[in-house]
């Protein structure tokens, strides 16, 4: 029978409040249905489960890229202990018959990591094994008391083990694990003060791992030594993620070097790729599955819309095909990475990257704070006031944060991740152009509706003094709101 698990890094694990309270209530409940935990290479899933084991009876197995017989040999040493005799293990289906059966006088969870290792290379070899663990499971799960989570890092495999066509379809509790927001993520960065912190989160995108190499108090030496240079711990990341996964590497490539430039509509993607629509939505689809990339509609448009934007989600992604991909090849060559960093990272275009995690930190902020007036929080772009676009003076109107109760814009923002503050012609710029392009596209605007901003450098005398007298605009306190370490709700 299993000890009790001790992890030795227990103290050091932080935030993942809500996945272990679910994990809790599965482990404190009748439910046999094994737990099926994934998500993206990095993400913390091994620290998670372990965090999860400690002090429970536990047994932690690791799948690893090995020939079968020596996967089950190493399997079968890991188990000799926990069942006090090593167990004949000829294939995968025996190894689960062997677990459930290991806990059939007492509760007992089993974690295997980085499950898809264990299965074959082949589709139809892995339909046939799954099927006999799913017949294994059939015939065992109700005489036994196991807990048993399968855990791994290639997305497209752990979802396929649900899918329609799997033998295990409905019978695995799916649990995806996401990037942390921005609350947790700042757990990890606690010498830096909130600004500083909201650039670590742009880079890292609430990753873990990326939280944790990214935590140096030297932004310049941080980034050069453990992304841009050569033997960095992450200067090849977003490649080893992408190989992991796809097939077909250098179409993947492409789009996302696009999309790191901003983002695109498909016929954009198509024309940067010389590859037909039709056949690069195949492609675009697979990225938006792993969450790398995400289609945008301006709020108030129908999901199935035409005319909506494909933009690069993840933001490490997001730094990595701007920043890094570019210049691999220099860097090799000897090009040093404090010469990439002053030259090409420094300045507007860093603080354009970070700019696009703000604004998606100020939309959330906005709907867990002003949810009273504003169900539904997103972004808005559309065509400038007609008059204005025959003259060329202006073409398109963007607005960062839009709010609307019960189809009515009850307010309205702008975020600006930039040093100097921002000035009362924004007030001037919503009244004149911004709104007014919204009613002419068909929205019903409030009498009452609030004008946000979010500036990084605060507000000028002049913002500040429009403030005192109209009271529908607020200005938000930046650092002070990033320094709450509430934890927003992510995007669905």
């Amino acid at each position: 029978m299993a000890n009790i698990f001790e992890w030795p890094l227990v103290d050091e694990f932080l935030g993942r409040t809500t996945e272990l309270a679910v994990l809790e209530d599965w482990w404190a409940s009748a439910e046999r249905m094994p737990v099926s935990l994934y998500g993206r290479r990095r993400v913390g899933k091994s620290w998670l489960v372990r965090r999860f084991a400690d002090s429970k009876p536990a047994v932690v197995l690791v799948g690893r890229r090995l020939a079968a017989g020596a996967q089950l040999d190493a399997l079968a040493n890991h188990l000799e202990p926990v069942l006090g005799v090593r167990p004949d293990l000829p294939d995968v289906p025996t190894l689960f018959r062997v677990l459930f059966r290991a806990a059939r006088q007492r509760k007992l969870l089993v974690i295997i990591d980085e499950f898809p290792w264990l299965l074959p290379t082949t589709e139809r070899a892995i339909e046939a094994e799954l099927s006999e663990i799913q017949a294994v499971m059939e015939e065992e799960r109700d005489d036994s008391l196991l807990k048993l989570i399968l855990c791994g890092s290639m997305v497209g495999q752990m979802e396929a083990l649900n899918a329609e066509r799997s033998p295990l379809h409905g019978r695995l509790i799916q649990l995806r694990l996401h990037a942390l927001g921005f609350g947790e993520a700042s757990l990890f960065l606690q010498a830096l003060d909130p600004l500083e912190r909201f650039e670590r989160f742009a880079i890292a995108g609430g990753m873990p791992r990326y939280l944790t190499d990214l935590n140096g108090s030297n932004l310049r030496a941080t980034i050069c030594g453990k992304i841009l240079s050569r033997d960095a711990p992450l200067f090849d990341e977003a490649r080893t993620i992408l190989d992991q996964e796809l097939r077909e590497g250098k179409i993947y490539f492409s789009v996302l070097s696009l999309l790191a430039d901003g983002d695109k509509e498909i016929g954009e993607l198509a024309n940067g790729t010389r590859i037909d629509s039709s056949r690069l939505s195949k492609y675009v689809n697979t990225l938006e599955t792993l969450r790398i990339v995400a289609r945008k509609l301006p709020i108030g448009a129908a999901p199935g819309s035409r005319g909506g934007h494909w933009h690069l989600e993840d933001a490490f992604f997001r730094f990595w095909f701007r920043f890094v991909f570019p210049f691999q090849d220099d860097l090799e060559s000897g090009l040093k990475a404090v010469d990439l960093f002053d030259n090409a990272i420094v300045g507007s275009r860093f603080d354009q990257h970070v700019s696009i995690a703000f604004e998606q930190w100020c939309r959330e902020w906005t709907l867990a704070t002003h949810g009273g007036i504003s169900q539904q929080v997103g972004s808005w772009w559309g065509p400038s006031l007609h008059a204005l676009r025959k003259t060329g003076e202006r073409t398109t109107e963007e607005i960062d944060v839009v709010g609307m109760s019960r189809g009515q814009v009850t307010l309205v923002g702008e975020a600006k991740w930039r040093t100097h503050g921002a000035d009362a012609n924004i007030v001037k710029d919503f009244e004149q152009y911004r709104i007014p392009a919204m009613k002419q596209a068909g929205f019903k605007v409030a009498r009452d509706c609030k004008l946000l901003v979010f500036s990084k450098g605060g507000a000028t005398a002049s913002l500040k003094k429009a403030a005192d007298v109209d009271h529908l605009i607020e200005l938000i306190d930046v650092p002070a709101a990033l320094d709450e370490l509430r934890r927003y709700p992510a995007p669905p």
